[in-house]
């Protein structure tokens, strides 16, 4: 229904990272001799999604000039100073934006930070007063979503919400969260599959040993041989921002190992 890609026996996408047990399983994963693993990661990708489809201009101008996002919300929303920004400060930020993009509750984001509800509503209400198109554009999405039924990705992909208008609260509730999140969460499945494809293409010609192994959401595995490493790198980050044009750069973390 997300448009992501799932993994099954084994599930890849979800092997441990945390603890020594996760250290010790994944030092299992290895490349073949002479080759290194290049891992490349979409930055952000929803909320530079959610800045592009919302129209913001105050979400577009911190992604257009390269501001660390959750910093920007910090300062601006929990009243962050500037020159000392906390790490649990930005912490609670970055849940505060990704909330925004699942369409958290007061009660959901009061979970999340294990503070009262009404210091949760304050703080949604806070973001929307500094990100006022995030607001107009759920509000947009909702209203859409009850009159057509679905919601679209950017890439046309339809999501059918047969509960946005149902009696039961908690169902309207889930497909009212449903709708604002899958043109952003579904077109970001929908660029990693673009993404995907375009490096297919552009591997076969150019780099015929390296290979395309993972896709964990927003992440792309390869294994390259050691001597192509930096050739593939340049290939992948530039196949990977340019699959699609937005309002909003993105961005790609690549790491060797």
């Amino acid at each position: 229904a997300t448009g992501r890609l799932s993994s099954s026996d084994p599930n890849l996408q979800n092997i441990p990272i945390r603890g020594e047990d996760g250290k010790k399983i994944r030092m299992a994963f290895v490349p073949e001799k002479g080759f290194k693993y290049i891992c490349a990661d979409y930055s952000q990708i929803e909320l530079r999604i959610l800045a592009h489809v919302s129209g913001d201009n105050r979400l577009i101008e911190a992604f257009r000039k390269g501001e660390d996002i959750h910093k920007t919300t910090a300062i601006e929303v929990l009243g962050a100073n500037p020159e000392l920004i906390l790490h649990d400060q930005r912490r609670r930020a970055k849940i505060i934006n990704f909330g925004i993009v699942y369409g958290m509750s007061p009660y959901g984001l009061s979970q999340e930070l294990d503070i009262p509800v009404e210091e949760a509503k304050k703080y949604i209400e806070g973001y929307f007063l500094k990100y006022p198109g995030v607001r107009a554009y759920m509000d947009a999405t909702i209203k859409e979503a009850r009159d057509k039924g679905y919601v679209r990705t950017l890439m046309g992909r339809k999501r059918p919400l047969p509960d946005i208008a149902s009696p039961n609260t908690q169902a309207r509730e889930y497909a009212e969260r449903t709708a604002i999140n899958t043109p952003i969460q579904g077109t970001a499945a929908d660029l990693m599959k673009l993404a995907m494809i375009a490096l297919h293409k552009r591997l076969l010609k150019e780099s015929a040993p390296t290979r395309m192994i993972l896709q964990v959401h927003d992440e792309l595995i390869f294994e390259a041989p050691e001597n192509e490493v930096e050739k593939v790198t340049a290939i992948v980050r530039e196949e990977m921002e340019g699959a699609l044009s937005l309002n909003v750069p993105l961005r790609v973390d690549i790491k060797v190992g």
